[in-house]
């Protein structure tokens, strides 16, 4: 197995499925045995999900809301899509722990790093709710954060297609795939991997990432197996 402990990445807008809006219970569920045929590999797993399918904080601007309240409303709607995702998991068997930076006692348990490094090490499922628990921080920089806190070996970021490239290859069928890139190459060419803050965190400290097609059955596993799926950014 390639990697011990992951860091996997899920945007709220996977979750929609379909749909325009919300969660679509056929793709939560896809998600959740993707994610048990990777477990059964014996690999350490925390999660981040982001809110976007419910609320996204720079939707505030638009409708009179405050900045910063807004982005706390999108704080919120990760919570909901990873209370979501927690009863999917343990509905398959799975030992989960939901673990917010916002306090909500009733619901998760707070932020701990040692706690959460000791809830992986007993082979729970990490989900991460709440971002940062900051404003003008995305899902992308907290899944960045943690994963540096929790040293995992490297992010994956699932998405809907099956990796980074040089153009949108759903608006440009020229664009081409990169298999390997840098992260020097991701400032230059301004390509849309994770907000720079993200990435910056993961430059400094030296945390690879994979940006894959989460979509397709089996590509989960395949990483962890060490297969090429995907791009690799900084190794």
């Amino acid at each position: 197995m390639k990697y011990k402990r992951v860091l996997l990445k899920i945007s709220g807008e996977a979750l929609m499925g379909n749909k325009s809006f919300g969660i679509d219970n056929e793709r939560l569920l896809q998600y959740s045995l993707e994610i048990k045929s990777a477990l059964d590999a014996g690999i350490e797993l925390a999660i981040v999900i982001g809110g976007g399918n419910i609320f996204r904080g720079i939707q505030a601007e638009h409708g009179n809301i405050d900045r910063v309240q807004g982005d706390q409303m999108g704080m919120l709607a990760t919570m909901i899509n990873s209370m979501a995702l927690q009863s999917s998991l343990e509905n398959q068997g799975i030992y989960t722990r939901l673990m917010s930076a916002i306090k909500m006692e009733q619901i998760a348990e707070p932020f701990i790093r040692r706690r959460a490094v000791r809830h992986l090490e007993k082979k729970r499922v990490v989900i991460f709710g709440a971002g940062t628990g900051n404003p003008y921080f995305t899902t992308d920089t907290a899944a960045s954060l943690r994963a540096i806190e929790i040293e995992a070996d490297i992010i994956l970021k699932g998405t809907r297609v099956d990796g980074i490239y040089t153009k949108d290859p759903e608006k440009n069928p020229d664009a081409k795939k990169y298999d390997n890139i840098s992260f020097t190459e991701v400032y230059e060419k301004g390509l849309n991997v994770m907000d720079m803050t993200a990435i910056t965190l993961c430059n400094e400290n030296k945390l690879p990432i994979i940006v894959f097609d989460m979509n397709k059955p089996g590509n989960l596993t395949k990483i962890m197996n060490g297969e090429n799926v995907g791009t690799v950014v900084g190794l």
